[in-house]
């Protein structure tokens, strides 16, 4: 399955597609990484709590842009349909919260990786997971 999202971020039926998902998670990704990092060093969020809600920051963030640009042919218009899509994108990244947290909770108190390299560990695991969700049944 890896091998084969590589090959279509090259060339392939969904090439422009997937490559614009992936530069919006990777700025997603930083936003969340700064967002992480303000809720723990600066607001003294414990880690896990901090992740959760910057993860759902995000989702709205890549939802609004994802929207906008990554799925334009299949964008959700009109003021229902786009809130509908939002609830959609909540509920597959939101079940990809559990497995982020879960690797990140793995990598910071088994194996003791500093917190924000493994949530960037995290990010790309569950990444996968929400793309194929989210391009099958948010945008379908």
């Amino acid at each position: 399955m890896v091998r084969h999202l590589l090959r279509n971020l090259h060339s392939g039926p969904i090439a422009v597609q997937l490559r614009r998902f992936v530069a919006v998670g990777t700025v997603a990704a930083g936003v969340q990484m700064v967002l992480l990092w303000l809720f723990v060093d600066y607001a003294e969020v414990y880690y896990l709590l901090g992740a959760v809600i910057a993860i759902e920051i995000t989702i709205v963030f890549q939802y609004v842009i994802n929207n906008a640009w990554t799925f334009q042919s299949a964008k959700n218009t009109g003021r229902s349909e786009f809130f509908v899509g939002l609830c959609k994108t909540n509920v597959v990244r939101g079940s990809a919260i559990p497995i982020q947290v879960g690797i990140l909770y793995v990598l910071v108190d088994r194996i003791a990786m500093f917190y924000l390299v493994a949530n960037a560990i995290a990010i790309l695991i569950s990444g996968i997971y929400r793309y194929v969700l989210d391009a099958r049944w948010t945008w379908g």
